[in-house]
Order: C-alpha cells, then sequence, then structure tokens
C-alpha cells in the first residue's frame, strides 16, 4: 500500500491536495488521529481484500503526535503491519504568515485553534509549533504563498505523478528575493551578482528564456564562473542524497525580480541535470509577475 500523509498549517491548501490525490485513486480520510492509522490499514486491506492500494491521510494540529519519535513511531507500526507497503510520503503545505491571515480575513472562516483569549496570528503561530514534527521529517514541502487552487492541483499532479518507481526528484525554482524566499525550498543559490539584462536596452521586458537574454548572459565569464560552481557543488551532493533515501529536493535559484538571471539559470540547470538524474522538474515562480511588472513600468506615460 502507498500511504500519503497531508499536512500543514490552516489554510495552506490542506483539503485541496486531499481532493487532488482522491482524484489520482487515492482512498482520503482527513482528520484521522495518526495513532489510528495502523488499524485503519488494517481494515481497509482486509475488507477490500486488497483493492485499497493508495491511502491519503489528513493530518492538522489537533490530531498530531506531540513529537518526532511518535510520529516516526505510528509511520513505522503501518509499514510492519504491511511488508508489501512502499515508503510513506509526507507533504506538508506551508504559507507565509501574511498570506494566511489574508486568507483566512477573506473567507471569515474561523481558525481551528482560535478562542476567546487567543488571537488569529497567535493561532497560525501555535499551529506552526504543533506541527513541527510533521515538517520536520516532511518528504515533501510546498510554499503555497504564490499559488492559487488551480496552481496547486497541478503542482500536486507534477509532483506526484512525475514519480516512477524509486528515486530523487530534483525541482529547480526561480523566484525574486523581493517577494521572499520560496519555504520549500531545500538549497537556495543568490544569483544577483550577476550582470542583470534589465539595465539593458530592449531586454527589460525579455525573460532567461529569450534567446536574447541567454546571448546576454552566455557571453560573461562571471555568469559561467557561477554555473559551473552552483553546479559542480549539486553534482557532489545530490548523489549523497539520494543515497540517503530523500525522496524530493527543491533548489531554489534567486534574483531581484525573478524574470531574467534566476530564470536562466534554472532553465540550464534543468537542462544540465536531466542527464544525471531521471526525475528532474522546474518552476519559475515569479517570472510572470515580474514580466507584467516590466511591461507595465516600459509603457509610456500619457499626458494629463
Amino acid at each position: 500500500m502507498q500511504l500519503v500523509i497531508v499536512s500543514g498549517r490552516s489554510g495552506s491548501g490542506k483539503t485541496t491536495a486531499l481532493h487532488v490525490l482522491e482524484d489520482m485513486g487515492y482512498y482520503c480520510v482527513d482528520n484521522l488521529p495518526l495513532t489510528l492509522l495502523p488499524e485503519l490499514a488494517n481494515t481497509l486491506k482486509n475488507r477490500s481484500g486488497g483493492a485499497v492500494t493508495h491511502l491519503a491521510i489528513g493530518v492538522d494540529a489537533r490530531n498530531v503526535p506531540d513529537d518526532l519519535e511518535s510520529y516516526r513511531r505510528v509511520l513505522d507500526e503501518m509499514m510492519q503491519s504491511d511488508p508489501a507497503a512502499s515508503a510513506a510520503i509526507t507533504i506538508y503545505l506551508d504559507a507565509r504568515d501574511d498570506v494566511l491571515l489574508a486568507r483566512f480575513s477573506a473567507t471569515r472562516r474561523r481558525h481551528p485553534l482560535s478562542s476567546q483569549s487567543r488571537s488569529l496570528r497567535e493561532s497560525i503561530e501555535l499551529e506552526k509549533t504543533l506541527l513541527d514534527p510533521i515538517s520536520a521529517a516532511a518528504t515533501l514541502r510546498i510554499d503555497t504563498s504564490s499559488l492559487n487552487v488551480h496552481e496547486l492541483r497541478e503542482q500536486l499532479r507534477q509532483r506526484l505523478e512525475g514519480r516512477t518507481g524509486t528515486g530523487l526528484t530534483v525541482l529547480f525554482e526561480s523566484f525574486a528575493f523581493k517577494q521572499g524566499v520560496p519555504l520549500n525550498a531545500d538549497m537556495v543559490f543568490d544569483v544577483r551578482c550577476l550582470p542583470n539584462p534589465h539595465w539593458q536596452t530592449g531586454l527589460r521586458e525579455k525573460t532567461g528564456r529569450d534567446t536574447e537574454v541567454r546571448h546576454f548572459l552566455d557571453g560573461d565569464a562571471m555568469v559561467e564562473s557561477l554555473y559551473m560552481d552552483i553546479s559542480g557543488f549539486l553534482l557532489k551532493w545530490l548523489p549523497e542524497l539520494r543515497e540517503n533515501d530523500r525522496s524530493y529536493v527543491t533548489i531554489a535559484i534567486g534574483c531581484t525580480g525573478g524574470q531574467h538571471r534566476s530564470v536562466y539559470m534554472v532553465e540550464r540547470m534543468t537542462a544540465r541535470f536531466r542527464e544525471e538524474f531521471p526525475h528532474v522538474q522546474m518552476r519559475h515562480r515569479d517570472m510572470h509577475n515580474a514580466l507584467i511588472t516590466a511591461t507595465i513600468a516600459a509603457e509610456p506615460r500619457k499626458n494629463d
């Protein structure tokens, strides 16, 4: 049986994630106390005659174990009860505090940990502390701060359906530092030291995927040196992560606006590492928003 644990702070998209998994054929149960997980797995196996092969469990702060060891002990018990079971995948969804506050204000939903003596912000901070055991053990972390429902659905499908068998899935993600570092990043590289195409005539409204920008950056010795340093580091250490049974790793590469330099570097890294790893994915988090901003800035102002 393939087991997926879905957790994360309220408002980060846990319910959406369970709906996606249900569409993918998982038997989904939300808000199950983890101590009941082995019993549920045995019941499903016996009653369904083996028909249920994929199980997804939603876990929130009200039914999480008190510590990381308790969490791992429950999963180990589950694996021991089913010798044919695959290693569990733990998906942890999160978003910035200000985003979670805005989402609760927009929907007017009550936070599950709120009370007369605890504000919404305090409830959000408390929930983070309570979920630390699961966050620390997460196989896959997804920052939903900049994602709408449809984008979250697509990213989950890509990350989960993109895996065939075992192995390390590597996601290269470009981003804008001015929009914040991705919460799901395992490694972060800063390429703001490179020449900025934003200041070159004719390149401001283009991206790191355009031929003109690639030619501009390809011709710079500093760009090539940084590319070789980052790729050399990853070529050395990603195999170590793979040997230690890591399933997912997110490598975030950032520049100021997330439009030129980080996009260019992520495109190159993705092409390079697809030669070494079978599961390599790519995402440009802020490129579209940066492009809209650049286009608006480039429009001539009309006289009053």
